[in-house]
């Protein structure tokens, strides 16, 4: 074996290895008493660190993503997402949860931090934004280079630095990541983006507003766009709920 193709195979072998661990220590945290389908408050489990919510925190219906920020898909469904979030603010609960895919995505775990990071300096909403922003510009960097760009987008949002760098490593921040990755896999969750309304994942196809096989000529996924749904997830959420969408 070549010294390059060994330092190719080493460094494979650490991504994995980096991935095996972060998924050990998820497993270790005991959430079965959790109802992951409400709001939680910070909790020791949890870093300290409570869900981070966008729109109405007193909302009858509450939308859960779990998602990775190097993941290609859950970026190209924001633009999905966040108009519909935007519109109906005053009405749905928006959650994000980590499920960073380490085995596939060696950044991801690390930008993580970063959004919780900020999350400590109230910039939480901000950095989730630029990072699906400019996943492109980090998405393949070196541990060294993601850093300095991680931390110019933390610098963008005028926060101090030294505390940053100093949460980006903290046990908190380690922990809440784990915790909702943990919450994720109890969902059996295994993709990323994963969506839940309440309790229900969100996995259909729709015609005519109604859910159909995916084979169905002319059916579109809930997430194709914003239109669909908003028509396909939203509107009957809320109306189950007894919510006027009028």
């Amino acid at each position: 074996m070549s010294r390059n193709t060994w330092l190719l195979f080493s460094a494979i072998c650490l991504v994995l290895l980096g991935g095996l661990i972060w998924t050990s220590r998820g497993e270790k945290i005991d959430v079965s008493s959790v109802n992951q389908s409400t709001i939680l408050a910070a909790d020791a489990k949890s870093g300290e660190i409570a869900d981070h919510v966008y729109g109405n925190k007193d909302a009858k219906v509450i939308i859960f993503e779990y998602g990775d920020y190097q993941c290609p898909a859950c970026k190209t469904t924001v633009p999905t997402l966040k108009p519909v979030y935007e519109k109906y603010k005053d009405k749905v609960a928006f959650v994000f949860r980590h499920f960073p895919l380490t085995n596939i995505h060696p950044n991801a775990l690390a930008a993580a931090a970063v959004a919780e990071a900020a999350g400590k300096q109230g910039k939480y909403w901000q950095m989730h934004d630029i990072l699906y922003e400019q996943q492109t510009t980090w998405a393949s960097l070196s541990a060294s280079n993601r850093s300095s760009a991680f931390e110019k987008y933390a610098s963008d949002l005028g926060l101090d630095l030294a505390k940053f760098r100093e949460d980006v490593k903290s046990e908190s921040v380690a922990k809440k990541i784990d915790f909702d990755a943990a919450l994720g896999r109890k969902l059996s969750v295994t993709e990323t983006p994963t969506i839940f309304v309440n309790s229900a994942k969100v996995d259909q196809y729709y015609k005519d507003g109604k859910v159909v096989d995916k084979k169905t000529d002319g059916a579109k996924y809930a997430l194709s766009d914003p239109a669909t749904f908003e028509d396909a997830v939203i509107k009957p959420a809320l109306k189950s709920a007894g919510v006027n969408v009028e």
